[in-house]
């Protein structure tokens, strides 16, 4: 339902109390209580059929019998009571519900499951159960038994946790922290995290959004949701359970990197949010948004009356990856002029210890004006030479002459001690003063790793101009054999033609089946001089039945022969249960050179596939060098990943090694990435090592595991994606009137070029009643929101002339949040009117309005463009006047064959 009726929750007209009673510690007469001290305006009903009042307020034994229709009820009342109470309110008109009663049980016949049949057949909008309450400051809405109302403010605080929820407000009120709302989801049986990172990304009251995550049930939907708020404004999270993991698997190297924690890391950063880890953290991150604007990069200037803390700033600043601003040649001449002899000359500015408020606004000036640094730390350390009061004062009053700037330089501040007099003229001004030096650094970093992730967001990947075309059905053929065969594995050779299909080099390896094979094996793939390998089949195997099962260094076909005959006679003992298949014979490779590596898929249970990049070999088992990453990727996400471990500094030119080829490395992982989109039955890929040097890659032992699909996401798409992949099935070859051809496709990130070039070939005209005003230029924010798609709610689709690969023109999508209604635009290029795209293309995405399940396509269109508005009218639209602009029609089309 997403953001459906959720303005019942957060602004409701009216509210209706069912389960208060007499009792000191009832809930239900706390919440009451609360509703009438934090000022809501509209009607307060209680309803009770055992008493006739409960402190003043008259008691109704039903909700029909209150003289108004509550749009909002909160319900107190026992479990075999609150699904019937539920479906009363949603059968007397209110629109949703706060669940605060706990106990409820899981699965069928319990009373959640009845809750949430009655949520679902009567459209009621249910927080909780289990739930600490809503609290929304600025409608005056308490229904929450947190102990006080929190001060009206701009973050949005949504947590799965009633305590944490509780605890941050009491944290927020002595340091004037405000909320635009903080709601609590306890068991979150029908609103969950997706639905309210949707309402709140679009609430003007709100900046920025914090969330206490413990678990995500439907990873789709919330990292849909969470890309498209982190987009509009920061989104924060913490999530316990940081040492989880899970159950013990010694069958892959790849898995045992993949902790729980490891992978929600992972989805975070995918979706632009900013991870903290603990509460305080939360608390500063809170902090920084609250008060600080958004610096335009990493480097910070500091300034000190005491060189000691400066030097402490500045290094906690480069261990959390920051940069130590330089100062202009500039600034040093003004600051040469402004201060004794003796200061530092250098970032952190020591003005000594005996200065003054003029000193700091000097100082202060200086380096506010210096474009060589992105924001300023100003310290305070009280001695008796140095007033607090009037250095505050002085930094209050130079930053309120820089108030106007162009873009205002985030100030942050330190007053060591405890003068409450300066820390309140600071916290008057809007200047964040921290507690020390390391918490400043960490907010200024906080919004660093914000802005970061936004530019992330928008980076255009490069092509991979020589790539191949992979024949997917060869590669599900093999899948779907080795199923039907009953195998949870690939053997070998399977295992090479896989990785033959998506271009992954692979070490040259035959399966056998007896010793005699094996010997034959050996005649071919042992050279001159050369050695061969023979291990049991499937490795895991043996490793499970703690057999030494491999044989190394094998340097002739006598040796490999009875190095077999030792394995399987070995494996034979165990009996057929052990499930050993044969041997695998493999030359060794001598790439001195090489780095080990290792790089796989692993399924996690909650978000489906994940790619997993490290050091691989034996040293990788001792050491803790991973990063992982949700598929799809691309070579932007690709080298990322790399950067993310330390193994890639060694991928670095060193002494008389030559670096290795990291965009080789990098393809690798988007093969990878490609194979588990292409083949949901993609159970697992071990590739322990990946040997890369200046040569490029080669996997020496790999592993593919399989398994029967077990859907994850609801709807269209990859069944197991959290991440919705390229809409491939979309691909398709159009006939114009004309007779020429064009191929239609996805949009896809890397079209930045196409769509610029298109562009150059609009008329100005053309421009203007697409985009309902002139446009002269397209900044690269702009063509990335054309480009870099979250499929699960948006689709772009290009027609592109197959000969030239220049776009002809392109048709948009995108779903509102409730997956009711798209909204669509279109534009084709303006030497090919007439030629039947527009049409076309329309045509296609209707039909994939439908395919996803569209109620409605609408688009605004200017009355004067004649042209399109004829074509809707044909296509079947309903053409309106916008009441609010009689300039514009507002075109709706029912779309045949929706569902949902």
């Amino acid at each position: 339902m997403s953001t459906y009726a959720l303005e019942s929750v957060f602004q409701p007209g009216s509210v209706a109390v069912v389960g208060a009673s007499p009792r000191a510690r009832s809930l239900g007469r706390l919440v009451l209580r609360q509703l009438r001290d934090g000022g809501f305006a509209g009607p307060i009903g209680l309803v009770n059929p055992r008493y006739r009042e409960i402190d003043g307020v008259p008691a109704v034994p039903r909700l029909a019998d209150l003289p108004f229709v509550p749009e909002l009820v909160v319900i107190a009342a026992p479990p075999a009571d609150v699904a019937g109470v539920a479906r009363a309110a949603a059968v007397h008109g209110a629109r949703a519900a706060i669940v605060l009663t706990r106990d409820m049980g899981e699965g069928p016949g319990s009373h959640n499951a009845a809750l949430a049949e009655v949520a679902r057949a009567h459209g009621l909008r249910i927080m909780g159960p289990n739930c600490l309450g809503v609290i929304a400051p600025h409608a005056r809405l308490f229904a929450s038994f947190a102990a006080h109302m929190p001060v009206a403010g701009d973050l949005a605080l949504i947590s799965q946790s009633g305590a944490v929820a509780a605890g941050m407000i009491e944290w927020s009120r002595p340091r004037g922290i405000g909320f635009s709302a903080v709601a609590s989801l306890g068991d979150a049986l029908d609103v969950d995290f997706a639905d309210l990172l949707d309402y709140f990304a679009t609430d003007r009251r709100t900046r920025a959004i914090l969330l206490y995550v413990e678990r995500i049930r439907d990873a789709r939907k919330f990292l849909s949701a969470a890309r498209a708020a982190a987009r509009a404004k920061p989104v924060v999270v913490v999530k316990p359970g940081r040492h989880a993991r899970y159950a013990p698997d010694d069958t892959a190297r790849a898995a045992s990197l993949a902790t729980p924690d490891a992978v929600y890391d992972a989805a975070f950063r995918r979706a632009g949010l900013l991870r903290v880890h603990a509460l305080d953290e939360l608390f500063a991150a809170a902090e920084a948004l609250a008060r600080l604007r958004m610096p335009q990069g990493p480097r910070l200037a500091v300034m000190t009356n005491g060189i000691g803390i400066g030097k402490l700033a500045l290094d906690r600043l480069i261990d959390m990856g920051g940069t130590r601003a330089e100062l202009s040649e500039a600034t040093v001449q003004t600051l040469d002029a402004a201060l004794p002899r003796g200061w530092s000359r250098r970032n952190a500015v020591d003005m000594l210890g005996d200065a003054d408020g003029p000193r700091y606004a000097a100082t202060l000036e200086a380096l506010l004006e210096d474009r060589s640094n992105d924001a300023v730390l100003v310290l305070q350390v009280p001695t008796v030479l140095s007033s607090p009061q009037d250095t505050a004062d002085a930094v209050v009053a130079t930053l309120a002459a820089h108030r106007h700037d162009a873009a205002p330089k985030p100030t942050l501040a330190v007053w060591i001690g405890d003068d409450a007099d300066a820390r309140r003229t600071l916290d008057e001004a809007g200047v964040p003063a921290f507690d020390s030096e390391a918490d400043a650094v960490r907010g200024f970093m906080y919004l660093v790793r914000h802005r970061e992730a936004q530019r992330a967001l928008m980076e255009t990947p490069p092509s991979l101009q020589d790539d191949g075309v992979v024949d997917v059905d060869a590669a599900r053929a093999l899948v779907t054999s080795a199923l039907a065969a009953g195998r949870r594995g690939l053997d070998p050779d399977a295992t090479a033609h896989l990785f033959a299909l998506y271009g992954i080099p692979l070490a040259a390896a035959r399966a056998c089946v007896d010793a005699a094979e094996a010997g034959r094996a050996a005649e071919t793939l042992l050279e001159p001089g050369g050695r061969v390998t023979v291990r049991l089949t499937p490795p895991e195997k043996a490793l499970q039945a703690d057999i030494d099962g491999v044989r190394h260094g094998l340097t002739s076909v006598e040796a490999v022969r009875a190095a077999a005959e030792t394995l399987l006679a070995a494996a034979r003992r165990l009996g057929p249960e052990a499930g050993i298949d044969g041997v695998t014979v493999q030359p060794v490779v001598e790439r001195p050179r090489a780095r080990e590596l290792i790089a796989g898929i692993v399924d996690d249970p909650t978000f489906g596939p994940v790619v997993v990049f490290g050091r691989g070999g034996t040293a990788g088992d001792v050491i803790d060098d991973r990063a992982l990453a949700l598929p799809p990727l691309d070579l932007r996400l690709a080298h990322e990943l790399i950067g993310r471990t330390r193994v890639s500094r060694i991928l670095k030119a060193h002494r008389d090694v030559p670096a290795a080829d990291e965009r080789a490395i990098a393809r690798v992982l988007v093969k990878l990435a490609q194979m588990a989109a292409d083949i949901p039955e993609l159970d697992a890929v071990d590739i322990n090592p990946l040997l890369a040097d200046d040569d490029g890659v080669l996997a020496l032992d790999a592993r593919v595991g399989i398994a029967p699909v077990k859907r994850l996401h609801r709807g269209r798409g990859h069944p197991r994606f959290a991440i919705f992949p390229y809409p491939s099935e979309w691909e398709r070859t159009i006939t114009l009137a004309n007779g020429a051809e064009a191929f239609v496709r996805p949009v896809r990130p890397e079209d930045d070029g196409m769509f610029r070039r298109f562009f150059d070939k609009v008329s100005s005209e053309d421009l203007r009643l697409r985009f309902f005003s002139a446009v002269r230029h397209f900044s690269h924010e702009f063509i990335a929101r054309l480009t870099q798609l979250d499929y699960a709610r948006s689709i772009a689709l290009a027609a592109i002339d197959p000969d030239s690969g220049e776009m002809l023109g392109a048709v948009r999508l995108l779903a509102d949040a409730n997956y009711d209604t798209g909204e669509y635009g279109i534009m084709v290029r303006s030497d090919l009117k007439g030629a039947g795209l527009g049409w076309h293309l329309m045509r296609i995405m209707i039909e994939y309005a439908a395919w996803q399940g569209l109620r409605t396509v609408e688009g605004q269109v200017l009355r004067e463009n004649t042209t399109m508005l004829a074509m809707c009218r044909q296509l079947g639209f309903r053409v309106e006047t916008d009441p609010d602009d009689a300039t514009i029609a507002i075109v709706r089309l029912p779309v045949a064959g929706a569902t949902g």
